[in-house]
C-alpha cells in the first residue's frame, strides 16, 4: 500500500507503518521527504585511509591514474597508514574515479594538410609501418625487416611521394630511432631526422607519454591493418610479397567510402593535396636499401659479411637489402645484379659467374735464371709440368739434375727426350738416371693401357656350320 496516502488517511507514524509492514522511522523519513523537509546528514566517521588521502591523490594526479593500489600501498604504509588492504583500494578507487571525473576530452578537429600520424606494429618476422592524414583518411602501409631510424625515415619519404606533398607536422609515437633524448619529459629529435625534417619541410612532434588520445587514429589504423589485411592473408613469407599485398590493400581502403566521413579517402586527398607543402626539387631517389661501395675483391660488406658483385662494378655504387633470408644487392642503371643467401657475420657468399668461372688454385710463375733452367723449360710445356712435379716429390739437388737431362738432348734428340719425359712424368722418375734409362730402352718398353679397354686380337677364321649337323642321328 503507498505509505504516504496511509499516513494521510490514519494520521500517525504507527498506524501507517503497521498498515504497510514496514517501520515507523521508515514512514517518517519518507513523510519528510515528502514534505520537503532536508535530510539530516550523517556525520562521517574517520576512516584509517583519512591520513594518507593527500598522498594518494597526488600520485594518482602525477601518474595520470595509472599507479595501482598494491603499488602505491608500499609508501602508505611508510606514511602511517595502519589500515586493512581492502579499505586501501577503496580509497585509490575512490581517488581514480574523481580523477577522471576532473579529466576533459575534446574531439581533435584536423585541419587540411596540417598532420601526418605515424606508428609501427610488430608483426613477426617483419614490422609494419602505418601512417594515415587524418582529414582525408588516406592511408598508408608497409613492411619493414627492422625499424632503424633510416628504415623509417625511407618510409615516410615513400609515404610523401605517394601522397604528392608534405604535411606541416609529423606526429608520431616516441620511437626510439627518431628521438636522441628526453629531458623533462620534452623528447629532443635525433639529428639526423632534424635535417630530413628540414630538407622536406616539416615540424616532427612526438606525443605524450602513455596517453594513447593523441595518437588514436593511427592505432585504430593498426588494428584495422592487423585484421583486414594480415588476418586473411598473412603471414608473409618474404618482405616483397608483402609490400605486394600491402599496396594492394591501400589502393583498396583509400578507394572505399569511409565510414565516419562518408567519403573516398584518395577522393578527399585530391582536395588535401592544395593545402599540402610541395616536395623538395632535389631529393635523393628513393631506396630500400643502403648503399655500400664495391671494393677491390668486387665484394660489399653488408652485415660485417662479404658479398660478390660482377666485376664490372667494381668502384660503383650498389644498393644492398635484406629480404627475410636473402641479400639483394642492385645497381641504379641495371637493377638487380645479385642475389645471395644470408651468412652468418664473418662469413663470405661467393658466386663464380661473377668471376668468369669456378675458382681455380693459386700457380707461382716459373721464372727460369741459369742457362741449364733456360734449356730445360726450353723443351716446352711438358718441361714445366716435370719440373713442378719434381718439385713437389722433393727431390733432391734438382739443378743438377735438370743440367744432366739438357745434355741427353744432343744424344738422342728433342723428340725423344721429350717423349722420355713424358714416361717418367706418368710413373715418377725424376732423375737424369731414370731418363737416361727411359731413353736407351727405346721402342721395347711396355706401352701399359688402362683397365677395360677392349683387347683387339686377330682370331683363326673357322667353317661354320649348322646345328642340324650336331645331331645324334647324323652321328651314327
Amino acid at each position: 500500500m503507498d505509505i504516504i496516502n496511509a499516513y494521510r488517511e490514519l494520521g500517525s507514524y504507527r498506524a501507517a507503518a503497521e498498515l504497510c509492514g514496514t517501520t515507523h522511522k521508515t514512514v517518517r523519513r519518507i513523510v519528510e521527504r515528502q514534505q520537503g523537509a532536508p535530510r539530516p546528514e550523517r556525520p562521517r566517521r574517520p576512516r584509517n585511509s583519512d591520513v594518507v588521502t593527500g598522498l594518494i591523490a597526488e600520485r594518482v594526479e602525477a601518474t595520470q591514474g595509472r599507479i595501482s593500489a598494491k603499488r602505491l600501498l608500499v609508501g602508505a604504509r611508510a606514511a602511517g597508514y595502519e589500515g586493512s588492504d581492502r579499505s586501501f583500494r577503496r580509497a585509490v578507487a575512490e581517488a581514480k574515479a574523481a580523477h577522471r571525473r576532473r579529466r576533459s576530452f575534446r574531439p581533435w578537429l584536423p585541419a587540411p594538410g596540417g598532420h601526418l600520424v605515424i606508428d609501427w606494429a610488430e608483426e613477426r618476422p617483419f614490422s609494419l609501418f602505418c601512417a594515415v592524414l587524418p582529414w582525408s583518411r588516406w592511408r598508408f602501409v608497409r613492411f619493414a625487416s627492422d625499424r632503424r631510424r633510416e628504415t623509417v625515415l625511407a618510409l615516410l619519404a615513400e609515404c610523401f611521394e605517394e601522397a604528392g606533398g608534405v604535411p606541416a607536422v609529423v606526429l608520431s609515437d616516441r620511437m626510439a630511432g627518431l628521438r636522441a633524448t628526453t629531458v623533462a619529459n620534452v623528447v629532443v629529435p635525433h639529428p639526423d631526422y632534424v635535417r630530413f625534417a628540414l630538407r622536406y619541410g616539416f615540424r616532427p612532434d612526438f606525443c605524450e607519454a602513455h596517453d594513447p588520445q593523441s595518437k588514436g587514429v593511427v592505432e585504430h589504423l593498426v588494428g584495422y591493418a592487423q585484421a583486414d589485411l594480415l588476418v586473411p592473408e598473412g603471414p608473409f613469407a618474404t618482405l616483397g610479397g608483402g609490400n605486394q599485398a600491402a599496396v594492394v590493400w591501400c589502393a583498396e581502403v583509400n578507394g572505399r567510402r569511409h565510414s565516419e566521413t562518408c567519403a573516398v579517402p584518395a577522393q578527399r586527398l585530391e582536395r588535401e593535396r592544395e593545402a599540402l607543402r610541395a616536395l623538395p626539387s632535389l631529393r635523393p631517389p628513393l631506396r630500400q636499401g643502403e648503399l655500400r661501395k664495391v671494393d677491390r675483391l668486387g665484394c660489399v660488406r653488408f652485415g660485417s659479411a662479404r658479398y660478390s658483385v660482377p666485376q664490372t662494378l667494381v668502384g660503383k655504387q650498389v644498393e644492398v637489402l635484406a629480404l627475410g633470408s636473402e641479400v639483394v644487392v642492385a645497381h641504379d642503371g641495371s637493377g638487380e645484379v645479385a642475389r645471395h643467401p644470408l651468412v652468418a657475420p664473418g662469413e663470405v657468399s661467393l658466386r663464380d659467374e661473377h668471376y668468369g668461372g669456378p675458382a681455380r688454385p693459386p700457380a707461382r710463375a716459373v721464372r727460369p735464371r741459369s742457362s741449364a733452367e733456360h734449356a730445360f723449360l726450353a723443351l716446352g710445356p711438358l718441361a714445366e709440368q716435370y719440373l713442378r712435379a719434381a718439385a713437389a716429390a722433393g727431390t733432391q739437388r734438382l739443378a743438377s739434375e735438370l743440367a744432366a737431362i739438357v745434355a741427353l738432348e744432343p744424344a738422342y734428340g728433342r723428340a725423344a727426350l721429350v717423349a722420355a719425359l713424358q714416361r717418367g712424368l706418368a710413373f715418377r722418375r725424376f732423375r737424369a738416371a731414370d731418363v737416361r734409362a727411359i731413353l736407351e730402352a727405346g721402342q721395347s718398353l711396355p706401352r701399359p693401357r688402362p683397365a677395360g679397354e677392349p683387347l683387339a686380337l686377330e682370331l683363326p677364321q673357322v667353317e661354320r656350320r649348322p646345328l642340324a649337323a650336331y645331331a645324334l642321328e647324323g652321328l651314327q
